[in-house]
């Protein structure tokens, strides 16, 4: 029996995530159907990890509004995750296979996928892309959760032993063209997750960019949205990562990253990057760490003439 909703966290909660998802206050009602329908406990949620930290899980359970154990138990019905799953052994490879074998379900894969060496990444003695393979073929939709699963993130690093693949590569070198909605982030923001997956159960596949990025969510530049804007508008860089001005001269990538992280802000709405005086170091970037020379942070360098 699913848990009670309140019709006031439910107008709170369809009020937010239309905001969340760009949408104007008359879709108010279909926001709070999707709700309804994740309440129901019938959104099935297989979620798959390959090579990653785990961190995008860690961020999940930093959720608010609503809360990890809200999204775990009241809106979806995530039938295994291997961090969060109380199941091991046998018991959860049967059932991992059972929820393969009945379909119907949506695929969430964290990390990237060891396609070079596939015995990098094993789960319940088979090779996890094997799983994640069968998995796929089996789904109503798919999402790469964090940089690994989209774009390839730091596993797949220049001269990575393991060949590790994104997700969308991964299937395209199997054969296998599926759509994949692509939420990169090192880690994911909790919102992108869940505006996405209200946004898929109610509208469809939302509105993507030619990276598979929702573009209610990526569709700007962070530098564009940054709270130094103006201090890079007038020349005025920053020498240290304490001081006030642009952090350009730092190693700030904000100017090719995609996301609304200054907007949106993380931990609860606390902070983010920049404010804080930390660089964008790109974690959102498809070329995050691709490259040996993508540098996340420039120390040591003089600041040189002003542009």
């Amino acid at each position: 029996m699913s848990a009670k909703i309140t019709r006031r966290e439910f107008l709170e909660l369809s009020t937010r995530y239309a905001a969340l998802i760009g949408l104007s206050s008359h879709m108010i009602p279909d926001v709070a159907d999707a709700l309804e329908h994740l309440v129901s406990g019938q959104v099935n949620v297989l979620w798959l990890s390959g090579q990653s930290c785990s961190g995008c899980s860690v961020s999940l359970l930093n959720s608010a509004d609503p809360g990890p154990a809200e999204i775990l138990t009241r809106y979806i019905s995530l039938l295994f995750h291997s961090t969060l799953s109380t199941a091991t052994g046998h018991v959860s490879m049967d059932l991992v296979d059972n929820v393969i074998s009945k379909g119907d379900y949506i695929l969430v894969v964290e990390g990237s996928v060891p396609y070079g060496m596939p015995e990098a990444c094993k789960m319940g003695g088979k090779p996890v892309s094997d799983l994640i393979l069968s998995a796929a073929t089996r789904s109503k939709a798919i999402i790469a959760v964090g940089t690994c699963a989209s774009f390839g993130g730091i596993p797949a690093a220049e001269n990575n032993p393991t060949g590790a693949l994104s997700l969308k590569e991964f299937l395209e070198k199997e054969q296998l063209p599926r759509p994949v909605i692509c939420i990169p982030g090192c880690p994911v923001h909790p919102d992108w997750f869940v505006g996405t997956l209200v946004h898929l159960l109610k509208f469809g596949q939302p509105d993507m960019d030619a990276l598979g990025r929702p573009r209610m969510f990526f569709d700007r530049l962070i530098h564009d949205q940054c709270p130094r804007f103006s201090d890079y508008e007038r020349e005025n860089f920053a020498e240290t990562f304490s001081s006030s001005g642009c952090l350009f001269k730092l190693g700030c990538l904000g100017i090719i990253t995609h996301g609304d992280c200054n907007l949106r802000l993380w931990n609860d709405g606390t902070n983010s990057c920049i404010p804080a005086g930390g660089p964008c170091i790109g974690c959102a970037s498809e070329s995050f760490a691709r490259h040996a020379s993508f540098s996340f942070y420039r120390k040591n360098e003089k600041i040189k003439e002003k542009l």
